[in-house]
């Protein structure tokens, strides 16, 4: 334990305009990677606009490492298709736990992240502080496809006995 910094908890809430891979629609699940670490969610079948609502959990050794997600058509006979790809950029909300917020009360803003060039933010994203916690809601553009978003939300989870952020 002392080798990581913490738990990254990403609930994979819904994708949005997935492109059909299949006659009527997709059968889609997401994977997310970082170094060695590889998580996926159930599949949705034939939907392009799934709700997932899974949680998955990384644990954060470097928070330069890149977090990957990727979204897939379950496919029963052949490879599984890809349907568009994102980057998950944890640094704005890492330095908003670092900044410290023991003290703020429930529905306090930390800060707001702006999509650019450098990330697959669709919309303005907002890190918020809530019952204790610090989480940051997402909607990612995917890339490499026509069409396609994913909702998500980021929640760090401290570890006893790691590194920890701050």
């Amino acid at each position: 334990m002392e080798d990581i910094l913490g738990l990254l908890r990403i609930r994979v809430r819904r994708g949005m305009d997935l492109i059909y891979r299949d006659t009527t629609a997709s059968d889609p699940f997401v994977v997310v990677t970082m170094a060695d670490q590889k998580l996926k969610t159930r599949v949705v079948k034939n939907h392009c606009n799934p709700e997932w609502n899974d949680d998955l959990t990384l644990s954060i050794k470097d928070i330069t490492t890149p977090i990957k997600l990727a979204v897939y058509d379950k496919d029963s006979f052949t490879v599984d298709d890809e349907l568009g790809e994102a980057d998950i950029d944890i640094k704005p909300y890492t330095e908003c736990i670092r900044s410290g917020t023991e003290k703020l009360s429930d529905g306090t803003k930390i800060c707001s992240v702006e999509p650019n060039g450098e990330n697959c933010l669709d919309d303005a994203s907002t890190v918020i502080w809530n019952k204790g916690k610090m989480s940051q809601d997402m909607i990612l553009r995917l890339k490499n496809v026509k069409s396609g978003k994913v909702e998500i939300q980021i929640e760090w989870i401290d570890v006893p006995g790691s590194k920890g952020l701050r």
